[in-house]
Parts: C-alpha cells; structure tokens; sequence
C-alpha cells in the first residue's frame, strides 16, 4: 500500500523511538508533513524529524504528556502553526507494565490506563474539531491484539484493561464521526521485532515486523479507506489465544 499523503499532515504520538517512529517515517515516505511527538526524548525525536526531512516533506517535534489535556492543546497548536491541520493522527503512546496486578501501586495503574487509554481520548478529541472543519480526517489507535476477545491475565493486568477500552473508544468514535468525512479504526499487534522475548511458539515463528504494523495503517490514512471505520485489524499472525 502505497497512498499519495501528500499535502497531509500527521502526527504519531510517541514516534521518537521504535514502532511509533516507524510509523511516522512510513507515513513520510509517502509524502505526509509529519510531526513527531514525545515525552522526554528530546535528543531522539530530533533525529526522527531529521530522518523524516530526508523524503523532502516537512517535519516538526512536538513535546507533551498525553495524560495532559491542557499540554495536548498546546501541543497541537504548535503543529497546526507550523505545519497546518492535523490530518492523520496515529494515537501509538501507551506504557505498560507486566508485573502481577497486586504488585502495582494505584500510581501505576494510573501511569498505564493514562498513556493508553486517557491520553488517546485526549489527543482524538483535540484532533476532531479540525478534521469536521475540513470534513476529512483520519485518527489510527493502537489496541493489543487480543483484546477483542477480553483479555484478562493476572499479569500486565491495566494495559489490557486500557487497550479494550481504546478498542471501545474507536468503535464508539467512528459511530459518532459518521457522517464528518472522519474514519477512526484500530491496529492491535501482539508482538513486535523490538519486543524482548522468546519468539519460539509465535505465528508464523516471528513476531511482526514494523512493516506489517505499517501496512494497515498506510490503508487506513488513504482514500481507499474512506468507507472503513470502527475496524480493529489484528496483526498477530492469526494467533489463537486459547489455542
């Protein structure tokens, strides 16, 4: 998939370092203005926007805590100063943490369910007014792969609380978008090429490339998309849980 992004704008959370920044150079590559959100990684988002500036499209950093609605705002107004409005958001940001739930402190849990789930309601909800403006629009969440099917091991518990409900959110957003020019869906991948762990007992004997995380995602952003919303495209290798 190979879509003509030019004249877009985008904005990936979290697209300093690994799949997020994968993403964002993806959506380059084909011709999107991009800006690269952080939190921290000054020094790291610089150098993705360098990256990105070498397809001859424009690029920004933008910095800001997601859980934050005041920084959000802020944050997309410097984008949109810049570089106009935001056209394709890829809400990927969300921490996790894989320790038994009784092992988290209520900071925790609210550290994982605020980058995940908060921090996409905050950034869809500063990205829409735009987007209905101009009647076109494109939001992508990140979800977990299998939590479609609710997810609930006692083990990085909050996370997979926090994807199903951006799972919710997406199915609800495109309901309430219908009729804006706007899609909302969802990629859930369950392992990564950057996750740290045994790949023996994975689909296909491997976890998922940043290529094919990209791929619905660069479908989703194009004009082919334009009647698909509320979708959650699982990248897992046709991996069965209960299997």
């Amino acid at each position: 998939m190979n879509p003509d992004l030019s004249g877009r704008v985008a904005l990936v959370t979290g697209s300093a370092h690994r799949v997020g920044r994968e993403v964002l150079l993806g959506l380059a590559e084909q011709g999107a203005d991009v800006a690269v959100h952080y939190h921290t990684s000054d020094a790291a988002a610089t150098a993705t926007a360098e990256e990105a500036r070498e397809h001859g499209v424009a690029a920004t950093t933008v910095a800001a805590d997601v859980t934050d609605p005041d920084a959000v705002d802020a944050a997309f107004d410097a984008v949109e100063a810049e570089l106009g409005t935001v056209d394709v958001l890829v809400n990927c940001v969300g921490d996790f943490d894989d320790r038994h739930w009784e092992a988290l402190s209520f900071a925790d849990w609210q550290r994982v369910l605020g980058t995940n789930l908060y921090g996409t309601v905050n950034c869809s909800r500063r990205a829409l007014e735009p987007m209905r403006d101009q009647q076109w629009g494109r939001i992508i969440n990140f979800g977990f792969a299998d939590c479609d099917r609710i997810h609930a091991p006692p083990s990085n518990f909050p996370y997979f609380v926090a994807k199903t409900g951006v799972l919710m959110f997406t199915r609800m957003l495109a309901y309430d978008t219908s009729d804006d020019g706007i899609t909302v869906n969802a990629v859930s991948p369950f392992a990564v090429e950057n996750t740290v762990s045994d790949v023996h007992g994975y689909p296909r004997g491997r976890p998922a490339s940043f290529e094919d995380v990209l791929a619905p995602i660069l479908f989703f952003a194009s004009d082919a998309a334009s009647y698909l919303s509320g979708e959650n495209v699982a990248i897992d290798g046709g991996r069965l849980p209960e299997a």
